[in-house]
């Protein structure tokens, strides 16, 4: 096992992050891994809280200094993790978002199909564990809940995981929205393994309550904010449009490194993804892409290409209203009715710019994978079994809105 002493990160919410082992220092130097500093943790919401200009690499650096924190505690209470299960831990969350592409989401739900960042990030992880002569197998394991520790997973991914309490208190701080933070240091101390589960010692319940109320406000306040919602699925209907244009012969203007996404004819799924090796072609593009062509965008001669493009660069973004799910589609053809006689466009081209947006936002499930508590007498609680003492129960926790968006003056 190969340690460093003095290599460290100076993070803006934990102070020197230390890296503890050489392999990791040598992803972190990868391009593979550099790329995250062009991709934006939170999408467009920076034309929402203008600081909220972070990135996926500041992200996996603090969920890795939580991951490590948490291995640590954990050691002290007796459980037994191995130098090389701690190492695969730390490399595992620390790979867990590199499958991101530009802007985060914006890919998923426009260029490519069925093909979601989590399994870009294994394929990235796989490739990697090539490079490295098999020095990520077990934090690959640890990644799809393979490993025999399944607390391990659990940190990466569950209800309570150190993701999560990264991005709340990062998304916090670069936003200016305090509603969001947690104390990270206490629920870690908090953490234990019971059977194989990751669990909370009980006398950690109202930090626990603190943290989904959080999430619960920082979901409405900064990720599913109305403007931040308007700018997001504008962006995914820009490159919607802009495929569209490209499957019916129109050239547009493209980057080089995204011509290979937005010109292909085939679906772009896993299949496709994993047949033509399109990983390094995918480890190229980043947000800077994206903006590039829509910033080439605004001058098309594709009207709808065009509106939707100056809609995001010059930050005129479409309103969003509120809608009763049974009133969704009378007013839908009223305003597309509307803004089909103003803006001279028709047909299918005005679902480009008048179009439903349907929000489905789970604070806690809590019927998979609840968080349980450790009590004195060793047994455990699910969270469920004492909601009654919680803010956050079975009707407030799954939330689903439905929401018009469209050019501001054919609102009214």
């Amino acid at each position: 096992m190969s340690y460093l002493k003095n290599k460290i990160i100076n993070d803006p919410i934990y102070g020197f992050i230390h890296i503890h082992f050489d392999i990791i220092w040598k992803i972190i130097e990868h391009p593979y891994f550099q790329r995250l500093r062009r991709i934006s943790q939170l999408g467009l919401s920076s034309l929402v809280y203008p600081g909220a200009n972070h990135n996926r690499f500041h992200h996996a650096i603090g969920a890795m200094h939580l991951m490590h924190k948490a291995i640590e505690t954990l050691k002290s209470k007796g459980h037994e993790i191995t130098e090389k299960e701690h190492e695969g831990a730390l490399i595992a969350i620390l790979l867990h978002d590199i499958g991101h592409g530009p802007f985060s989401h914006a890919l998923e739900d426009s260029i490519v199909n069925n093909l979601s960042h989590e399994k870009i990030s294994l394929m990235f992880m796989n490739k990697l564990n090539e490079i490295f002569e098999g020095k990520l197998s077990i934090a690959i394991k640890i990644f799809t809940k393979k490993y025999k520790k399944q607390f391990l997973h659990q940190l990466i991914s569950s209800q309570l995981d150190v993701d999560r309490l990264d991005y709340l208190n990062r998304d916090s701080f670069y936003s200016g929205v305090n509603e969001g933070i947690i104390n990270s240091n206490r629920i870690i101390s908090m953490l234990n393994v019971y059977k194989n589960q990751l669990v909370v010692d009980y006398k950690g319940l109202y930090s626990i309550e603190k943290f989904i109320i959080a999430r619960k406000l920082m979901y409405w306040q900064v990720y599913l904010h109305k403007t931040v919602l308007s700018a997001e699925h504008t962006l995914m209907k820009v490159l919607q449009r802009a495929k569209k244009l490209t499957q019916t012969g129109f050239e547009i203007f493209t980057t080089p490194a995204f011509k290979k996404f937005l010109f292909e004819k085939e679906t772009i799924n896993d299949f496709f993804f994993i047949k033509h090796n399109l990983l390094e072609a995918f480890a190229i593009i980043d947000d800077y892409d994206i903006l590039t062509c829509i910033k080439n965008w605004v001058h098309e001669d594709d009207k709808v290409l065009r509106i939707l493009s100056k809609t995001i660069i010059n930050r005129k973004l479409f309103k969003i209203q509120s809608v009763n799910e049974e009133e969704l589609h009378e007013k839908l053809s009223i305003i597309q009715k509307r803004a089909s006689k103003k803006l001279k466009i028709f047909d299918n081209n005005l679902d480009y710019l008048v179009f439903p947006i349907k929000i489905k936002n789970e604070i806690y499930n809590f019927k998979e994978n609840e968080i349980k508590f450790l009590n004195k007498k060793n047994t455990l609680i699910r969270l469920s079994e004492i909601k009654k003492e919680f803010s956050v129960n079975t009707e407030n926790s799954n939330i689903i809105k439905h929401y018009i968006c469209c050019p501001e003056d054919c609102i009214n």
